[in-house]
């Protein structure tokens, strides 16, 4: 079984492109998106997965997670299988001292949204926060993906 230990972050500016290596765009949907499960099928640019998500722990910071690699193909079927709304978004990835920060930028009705995200070994590891870092919303289901698939950005007060 794999365990996904992840703290989550609001972006306070736009900085972290400039310090990103990398980007990708990544279009995900949910065949099951369930309080208890989530099932979800994502292309990233040229490779596409499926991945299975537990229920998180009290703190919102670790959940079992199962992720395959799927041919493109199967995945854009699949996509057309999912619940709406399907997601769309280019994920920056920012080294910072031994972390890999995951910055995701979305579009359509999430646009203006941007979260940042870090895997962690241990729920309690330390880490270098960067100046571009905003608020913690770890374990605020409301910033899940599968959370915004349902009920978008656009609709919040």
């Amino acid at each position: 079984m794999s365990i996904e230990i992840e703290r989550k972050f609001l972006v306070k500016n736009n900085n972290y492109k400039k310090e990103s290596y990398a980007k990708k765009y990544i279009k995900q949907g949910f065949l099951n998106s369930d309080k208890n499960r989530v099932v979800r099928i994502r292309i990233a640019d040229d490779k596409a997965f499926i991945t299975i998500k537990g229920v998180s722990n009290l703190s919102g910071t670790t959940r079992f997670e199962w992720e395959k690699e799927i041919k493109k193909g199967d995945a854009e079927d699949l996509l057309l299988l999912c619940e709406p709304t399907i997601i769309e978004k280019t994920r920056y990835l920012i080294k910072a001292d031994n972390h890999i920060f995951e910055v995701d930028e979305f579009y359509g009705d999430n646009a203006g949204l941007t979260v940042a995200e870090i895997e962690l070994d241990t729920e309690n590891e330390s880490f270098e926060k960067p100046h571009w870092l905003g608020k913690e919303v770890t374990g605020d289901v409301k910033y899940y993906n599968s959370s915004i698939s349902k009920n978008p950005f656009k609709n919040w007060a």
